[in-house]
């Protein structure tokens, strides 16, 4: 009798693993297709990078990597906040005629805090447009490391009396 119930007691425990694998699998899914994987092409004017990536752009004569995100406080889909929060993106550029340099990139315009959604560099004009995934209330933003994928847009300075570099 006691071997019966061992027994079952073990069948339902592994049946219940294997759907929170499953469940597992279905939001990595979820989150991994939060924005599209497009590489560049010589008419977008967006280019895409996932966190860690780098490219060199000859369009533009530099090599751009995405560092990673320096703050992600994003209200959580599914939860209602205050503030809707920023997220900040580290971008070094680097152009061939220059060294490195990192921007910090915002989802906001938030000026006591210095963070801007477009800065210049070496005669361009460097805009972000989108950070993805957007956190979830279940997971927040830790799960999220590593999975970011941001897109950005260049363009030539209009004014060209201003500084080179920024």
């Amino acid at each position: 009798m006691y071997k019966n119930i061992i027994v079952g007691l073990s069948v339902i425990s592994l049946m219940n693993c294997n759907a929170q694998k499953e469940t597992q699998k279905q939001n990595v899914t979820n989150t991994t297709t939060g924005m599209k994987d497009i590489s560049l092409k010589k008419n977008d004017k967006i280019i895409y990078f996932s966190e860690g990536e780098n490219k060199f752009l000859p369009e533009f004569q530099m090599n751009v990597t995405f560092k990673g995100i320096a703050e992600d406080s994003r209200c959580p889909e599914g939860t209602q906040c205050v503030w809707a929060g920023v997220a900040v993106a580290n971008v070094e550029f680097m152009s061939i005629t220059s060294r490195p340099v990192i921007l910090q990139l915002s989802t906001a315009e938030v000026k006591g805090k210095d963070y801007h959604k477009t800065q210049s560099f070496n005669g361009y004009t460097i805009s972000l447009k989108e950070i993805a995934p957007y956190p979830s209330a279940q997971e927040g933003t830790k799960s999220l490391s590593g999975k970011y994928k941001i897109a950005i847009e260049i363009t030539k300075d209009d004014n060209q009396n201003q500084s080179t570099m920024k």
